[in-house]
Parts: structure tokens; sequence; C-alpha cells
């Protein structure tokens, strides 16, 4: 390819490049670059909104340069303060470990494990003394800190602000430091702490970074952000069934983000199904395509098809509405009771009706006859529940 070429593959669907004149230097110069993204092991499990720095990751190994997969288990257990109004929890030794383990397993459904490099930043981190990690400290200043936004909201209202969040974004500038690294890719919330990499770097003499940003993945309710927390995400590790089935519940306007920033196809074939949808081609059967190609993805073609299969033959035949309306519920500690699921969800006028419906096997999840009335859903699940034929609803159980 050409370097205008790379460029306009690099650019799709970022947010912003900080600065593309120094990218387009460091490309010039004819050597793979030194790409790291960076994840916390805060979770087991990682979710589609993270393989948006993934997928760019990939493209960068495609374009011959060297991916570098960093898992901040020693920033996991400071905890990201980022988009954060109170002082985050940090996680144990254990629970970072534990995680870990399974991110190096999760990534290389994307990644070329032949062209990855899987780094640790305790690596760096637990070699460093106090007098080291002072001498990074006075390479930043408190009003530089304050500048970051919610940093800025918390001094403003009198919440607190532990010392440690500080050392947050020190340390993953830090690590880029340790890297040498050529670009530095993050979401949108992170661009704070991808410049403090910049920042070190030339405070340590060495050539600032390219800061790439990629865009806050929406959830399934196209209103916030994917999370874990917020029920609204699509596991990775997921069945084949839930990630189709959870795929085709998204509205069709939201189908056209996940396309941009999860799909391979280039867009000039994404443009032609917007064209195809536009002179009447249902956008069902364009949500069908974006399934098949992600379930294929994290699983296999056959598991993509059977998927497709069983969503159709649960789903399709029942008359499943194109556009299902998501519900949020609170679960609480002690999950909530399916018969108030129904009634909460606006599915019945009552818990009576509700469990009434299950007992005549007219209540469904996923497709699935509901049979146990004692049923409890617990946070951090998602469920298309359904009542006879004609009333469905998507409910994220939030915590």
């Amino acid at each position: 390819m050409s370097r205008d070429e790379v460029l306009q593959q690099i650019r799709r669907g970022t947010e912003e490049i900080l600065l593309e004149s120094d990218l387009e230097d460091r490309l010039k110069e004819g050597r793979p670059l030194r790409v790291k993204a960076g994840f916390d092991p805060t979770a087991p499990d990682l979710h589609l909104g993270h393989t948006v720095l993934l997928n760019k990751l990939r493209q960068f190994q495609e374009l011959g340069h060297e991916a570098i997969f960093l898992i901040g288990d020693f920033t996991g257990m400071i905890g990201d303060p980022t988009g954060k109004n109170v002082t985050r929890k940090p996680l144990t030794r254990d629970d970072v470990i534990e995680n870990a383990k399974t991110y190096e397993a999760q990534i290389f459904k994307i990644l070329d494990p032949e062209k990855t490099l899987v780094m640790f930043n305790s690596s760096w981190m637990n070699a460093m003394d106090a007098a080291g990690l002072i001498q990074l400290a006075a390479k930043h200043t408190v009003a530089r800190m304050l500048e970051r936004d919610d940093f800025s909201k918390r001094y403003g209202s009198g919440q607190s602000i532990a010392i440690h969040e500080f050392l947050y974004p020190l340390v993953q500038g830090y690590d880029s430091v340790a890297l040498k690294a050529d670009v530095e890719l993050g979401g949108t919330d992170q661009k704070f702490n991808l410049l403090v990499g910049r920042q070190l770097q030339e405070a340590y003499g060495q050539k600032p970074q390219v800061v790439l940003t990629m865009p806050i993945l929406e959830g399934l309710d196209g209103v916030q952000k994917m999370s874990k927390s917020l029920g609204n995400y699509i596991g990775i590790a997921e069945s084949p069934d839930d990630m189709f089935g959870k795929l085709m519940s998204i509205s069709d306007e939201l189908m056209w983000r996940y396309f941009e920033l999860l799909s391979f196809r280039p867009m000039s074939e994404i443009e032609h199904l917007k064209r195809e949808m536009q002179q009447g081609r249902n956008p069902r059967d364009i949500k069908f395509e974006l399934g098949i190609e992600i379930v294929a993805r994290f699983h296999s073609e056959h598991d993509a098809e059977k998927a497709q299969e069983n969503f159709i033959a649960r789903f399709q035949k029942g008359a499943m509405p194109e556009d299902i309306r998501v519900v949020h519920l609170q679960a609480g500690a002690d999950g909530l009771p399916v018969a108030n699921v129904l009634k909460d969800a606006g599915l019945t006028s009552s818990t009576s009706e509700a469990l009434r419906m299950i007992r005549q096997g007219a209540a469904r999840i996923d497709g699935e006859r509901i049979e146990d009335t004692l049923l409890r859903l617990r946070a951090g699940t998602s469920c298309v529940f359904q009542i006879g034929k004609r009333r469905f609803a998507r409910v994220i159980f939030d915590s």
C-alpha cells in the first residue's frame, strides 16, 4: 500500500491522532513501529468494547508493526481513577493475577500470537524503588494533574483525591518510557494518561509517542459505554448463541457503529450495505452479516451459522420485533425474582399475572420457556424476555 493508503487505514474509526504529522514522520523511517495498548486486568473477561483497541492493534500488525499488549498488573492494583467521582477500590494481587491469566488466552482470538509481545508493567515497576518513584513524581506537577477533568471536578466539589490516584497516570506514562513506545492506543477517556506518556518520554530524553484515541463503544442500550458492571456488554467468551442474540438486539442505527468499529470489512463494503438498506433491504438481514462475522471471529464459521439458525428458529418464527425495547432493572445482591422482572419490564401488569404466564408456558427467556417460578436474575446479565408472541423486552440487570 502507498503511504496515503496506510494512513487512511490507520485513521479508520479513530477519534484523534496526536500528532498525525509525527506519525507520518515515523512511517517515513521505514522501520516497524512499537505500538502499545494497555489493559488493566480489572475483570476476568474481555468484551467487544475492549476489542475496538485490539482491532486497531491487529491492523498495525498487518501493516508490519510490532504490537505490544501490555497487561497492567501493577496499575491494576492502584486503580484507574479515569471517569470516577470517588476513589476506586484497588484490586488485590491475587485478583490481578487471576484475571491476567484469562486475558492472554482471549486476545489471541484477534491478535497474531507470533507477532504479539505480551508484557506486564510489574516487570519494571516492581524493580523501581521508592527513590525512583519520587524521581518519577518530580517530573509532573499537581497543577497539570488538576487539568484532568475528573480530578478537577472532584477537587472543585470538595471530594477527596487520594495521593495514589495521581500515581496512576504517571505509572501508565512511564510504561511508554520503559517500552520506548512509538504509538500508544487508548480510548478517548484515556487521553490525559496517554499525553502524560508523551510528556514523560520527552523528560527522559525519548522521542514522544504518537497518541491514537479510539471511540468508546456503546453497549446494547446504545447510550452508555459497554461495561460488564452495567450489564450492557457482549463478552468475547460468551456462547455463540448468546453473542449472536445480543448482536441482533441492537438498534439499526447502532448497527453501523458496530460495523465501523468491530468489523474487518473494508469501509467500501460497509457503505455498500448502507446503500442496500436505503434501497429497501431488510436491516435484519444486514445485521445477520454482522452477527456471523463477529461470532465466527471468536468461535468458528460453523458456530456462527448454527447460531443464526438457532436465532431464526427461536425468535424469528415467533415474530420477534427487529428493535427490542431495552429496560434497566436493579437486581440487588440477592437478584430479582423472575415474576418481578416480567412486571417491572412492563410485560405483565402484576407479579400474579407473571406467575400465571410462567405456569401456562407463555413466558420465555432468550427463547427458552421459563420453568422455575422461583428463578432469580443476577446483576451483570442481560436477557430477552418474552410473553406470548408479541411482548418482548431486553432486560439489563444492574447492581
